[in-house]
């Protein structure tokens, strides 16, 4: 993969750069938060590894900028920083964005495994986008053609790749347009139904 290592400190930032390397990764890297974000405008990176406390834009501020993106691939952010990994530091990075977070000294082993879970959860999420970009849906009944030209609900046709549950219930814009009426024309139905009765159990005389 190709790994954005975003660190003020210059001897920190070349300990990063080798780690990365020594695991196999193309490195491209910047001193601080601004630095990265320019960077970020033109090269195809996935993951982040940046440090919290830097210069000018911090790594949280950074890490909130990339998920105001829109139209963008998704970027897995890894903070890494001297601070106490203490709840309240954990929450803070996770309201920001944060993927995850590292403690200074860098540990390799460590950071080889959460670079595995970057890798697979940015396998998946390719796949989720190329499934919502390239999904034959039908305009009229929403149906899906799945693989084999067969045409199903969009529920079974993602349950059965996710093996994810639905629970139903009904948008405010389909309650209006598709809902209402529909009540009207029981309680329609209802009634007329209740004149008849009332019709053969009093006939006019």
């Amino acid at each position: 993969m190709k790994i954005l290592a975003v660190e003020d400190d210059a001897v920190a930032r070349a300990v990063l750069r080798q780690a990365l390397r020594r695991l196999g990764h193309d490195v491209v890297e910047a001193a601080d938060g601004e630095a990265a974000w320019s960077l970020l405008q033109d090269e195809p990176v996935r993951v982040v590894v940046s440090d919290w406390m830097m210069p000018r834009l911090d790594g949280l501020d950074l890490c909130r900028r990339i998920r105001g993106r829109t139209k963008a691939e998704y970027l897995y952010f890894i903070l890494l920083t001297s601070r106490d990994a203490s709840e309240e530091n954990q929450s803070s990075a996770a309201d920001a964005g944060v993927d995850d977070f590292l403690t200074k000294p860098l540990d390799l082993p460590e950071l080889w495994t959460r670079l595995r879970v970057a890798e697979r959860i940015l396998k998946y999420t390719t796949q989720v986008r190329q499934l919502e970009e390239m999904m034959p849906i039908c305009s009229y009944c929403k149906k899906i053609r799945d693989d084999q030209n067969y045409w199903q609900q969009i529920e079974g046709y993602i349950s059965e790749r996710t093996g994810s549950d639905f629970s139903h219930s009904v948008c405010p814009d389909c309650y209006q347009r598709v809902v209402i009426p529909e009540l009207e024309q029981v309680k329609a139905a209802m009634a007329a139904r209740h004149v008849c009765t009332a019709q053969r159990k009093h006939p006019a005389t």
